[in-house]
């Protein structure tokens, strides 16, 4: 399952406590607000005494003893039921748009008048319940169509049914809990916009219940969408007078229950405080109030649970892999030709990790280096990283590949970590990833002239199979981005957040397959975020990406394929981005001291990692001068070339042009 989580803010915390501690001061002053009679020459104090004993005469005859029912049986076509401490019946697990809940219960009393359901808040349903509603409705709702008791065999009629509250998601149509005895499964009760509040439906039996026996109370949930209860409670009452439902809580109902000579003092100061939360005359003065007391909205998560061992999902296999044909149902279990699940081991989640990284598994710790091994040298040892089967490519070095698998298995230790390193970490990507670096492979030039394999006397089929150099790669497209900004300075540091929308052209999202959505570019250090926070639309992949081979997200990609396009070059050319660092090397260069031989050679250091070679440098100067004549000459416009800044904008051009052309290197986008 993937319930929500709420996130703990330490910030949000602490004004929740000071807005009750603000409530709470509030509350207490109410007393004083009450204001006088307008029929009498009552003071406000008089006037609350008398109102007061008025709520305590009215509601007394409306209240009636509760006795919880604690289910015997509780059962349903797919929510798991768990039976609670406190007799309420909690739903978990998946649920459906028409739900239907049995609850047994055994030795009913006699005399039975009336049963009453509490939808019951609980912080592990959606917005703390009652009900479960997660999707297509509001969260945390629920609408119940039928409410059935049977006695024995016998359906019990319900003559009169009333409800604390009902609100309808969906228009102003009534929502009632006596519609959920109208034998119509498509009207009923709900208690939307009232989330995470305990809320309670009374139905009263047209005949007490003649003798003692098993009671069956039906319930069916759903609407257009899954809309089940989440938790719950049944009680009843042996009340002759029948019973309505009631807003007040039970800790209220149970002190009107006794009458004024048996309550202490500090009992009665609790009823009276019930009336000021009630009293009409206080509406106004408990607005605040009700602001404060409310919970904070928290940020939420998506975590992982597993399920109870009693409820698993089922799970099918599909006729040709369409979901709308499932045929027999499987069990949990691995890859038969693999190594079977370790002895003892649980057929869970757990067991199946336990699995993965058994001793006895051939292929965990091997496709995971091999991986690895992908992202370092641009290809892996076997090359078809996704595939390891008979279709797959044979490894170029089998030897290799084992012994990076038992180091990574057992901890590649002080291999590569330094002097007085020994400790080994088991499966630690780290220690990999510095054994593979610090290899004299990885260390290797990529130069082809070293290379006999390159010569036209000796072609090797599979270029480069043994890895006498190292092989040049070009950047993944979310990488290519990152570089150019770090080589500018622009590249903001910031860590998490929501997605941002760098610069691309309009008609990417304008004229989508699936209707246009807006592209609001992003302000500030949004702007220029790294590659891995940009918003993926996968219908509408983010240009820069999409030119240099980044997946759409439609679909897992293990290997990237590489082209090598004119679109390529004219991105690097004209992309906004790409300008936009451009201007910002040149604003930085053009106010660094120096000749311009000496920030020629710094910027090329700061761009491609090494020193020009006198040609190139002598080249590059050349390149410059050319520009900057270009711009003094009027030919170009400086300063739309070269953005804002400060400064003289045709040295700022000059620069950018030439900052440009570096970005633009094939170099610049490859490693090795």
């Amino acid at each position: 399952d993937e319930p929500d989580l709420d996130l703990p803010d330490a910030a949000l915390e602490e004004q929740h406590r000071k807005n009750l501690e603000r409530a709470a001061k509030l509350l207490a002053e109410l007393p004083s607000k009450f204001p006088p009679s307008k029929t009498s020459t009552l003071t406000g104090s008089e006037h609350l005494a008398q109102r007061f004993s008025e709520w305590l005469a009215t509601e007394r005859p409306r209240i009636v003893q509760w006795t919880a029912l604690r289910p015997h049986e509780a059962k349903s076509n797919l929510p798991l039921l768990t039976v609670q401490p406190d007799d309420s019946v909690f739903a978990s697990g998946d649920i459906s748009k028409m739900d239907t809940y049995e609850l047994t219960f055994r030795n009913v009393p006699a005399g039975v008048t009336a049963l009453r359901l509490e939808a019951l808040p609980d912080d592990r349903l959606p917005a703390h319940g009652p009900g479960m509603t997660y999707y297509e409705g509001r969260k945390g709702d629920f609408f119940m169509g039928e409410f059935k008791v049977f006695a024995g065999t016998s359906q019990v009629k319900l003559v009169r049914a009333t409800e604390s509250f009902s609100k309808n998601n969906f228009g102003n149509a009534p929502v009632t809990a006596a519609l959920a005895t109208d034998g119509n499964p498509e009207t009923g009760w709900s208690t939307a916009t009232r989330e995470g509040e305990r809320h309670e439906a009374v139905f009263n039996l047209a005949e007490p219940l003649r003798v003692v026996g098993d009671l069956r109370v039906k319930m069916l949930f759903g609407r257009h969408y899954a809309a089940s209860l989440g938790r719950f409670r049944i009680a009843f009452t042996t009340d002759a007078r029948g019973a309505t439902a009631s807003t007040l809580p039970p800790e209220a109902q149970e002190l009107l229950l006794r009458p004024d000579k048996q309550l202490t003092a500090a009992e009665r100061a609790k009823l009276r405080e019930h009336f000021l939360l009630v009293a009409p005359e206080l509406k106004d003065a408990r607005t605040e109030i009700e602001t404060l007391q409310k919970p904070p909205v928290l940020q939420t998560t998506l975590v992982l649970r597993e399920r109870p061992p009693v409820n698993p999902r089922p799970t099918f296999r599909h006729h040709r892999g369409e979901f709308l044909s499932p045929k027999e149902a499987i069990a949990p279990g691995v890859l038969g030709v693999l190594n079977p699940l370790p002895p003892g081991a649980p057929t869970n989640r757990l067991g199946f990790a336990q699995w993965l990284v058994s001793t006895d598994n051939p292929l965990t710790a091997r496709v995971t280096v091999n991986r690895q091994w992908a992202a370092f040298f641009g290809r892996g040892i076997v090359r078809t990283t996704e595939d390891f089967g008979l279709q797959g490519d044979a490894p170029t070095h089998p030897e290799l590949l084992d012994w990076l698998a038992v180091e990574f298995v057992k901890g590649s230790g002080g291999l590569g970590l330094g002097s007085g390193v020994s400790t080994r970490t088991p499966w630690s990507l780290k220690q990999l990833h510095r054994l593979i670096v610090t290899s004299a492979t990885y260390q290797q030039g990529s130069s082809f002239a070293s290379d006999p394999r390159t010569s036209p006397q000796t072609p090797d089929p599979r270029p480069n199979s043994l890895l006498s150099r190292f092989p040049r790669a070009r950047l993944d497209a979310e990488l290519i981005r990152d570089c150019v900004l770090r080589a500018s300075g622009l590249l903001s540091a910031k860590v998490g957040g929501q997605s941002v929308f760098p610069p691309q052209p309009a008609s990417v999202t304008s004229e989508g397959v699936y209707g246009a959505k807006s592209w609001d570019e992003s302000k500030g250090e949004d702007r220029y975020r790294r590659g891995l926070y940009t918003f993926a639309k996968r219908s509408a992949p983010y240009a820069m990406f999409n030119t240099f081979d980044g997946p759409s997200g439609e679909a897992c990609v293990a290997r990237r394929d590489v082209s090598n396009t004119p679109l390529q070059a004219l991105t690097l050319l004209n992309d906004t981005v790409i300008l936009e660092a451009a201007q910002a090397l040149g604003r930085q260069l053009a106010a660094q001291p120096g000749s311009v031989e000496s920030r020629v050679e710094s910027l090329f250091r700061r761009c491609l990692t090494r020193p020009p070679s006198a040609d190139e440098r002598a080249q590059l100067v050349k390149f410059f001068a050319a520009q900057r004549a270009r711009f003094a000459s009027g030919e170009l416009k400086a300063a739309d070339f070269a953005g804002k800044g400060d400064g003289d904008a045709t040295d700022r051009a000059a620069w950018t042009a030439l900052a440009r052309a570096l970005l633009n290197l094939d170099e610049f986008i490859a490693k090795g």
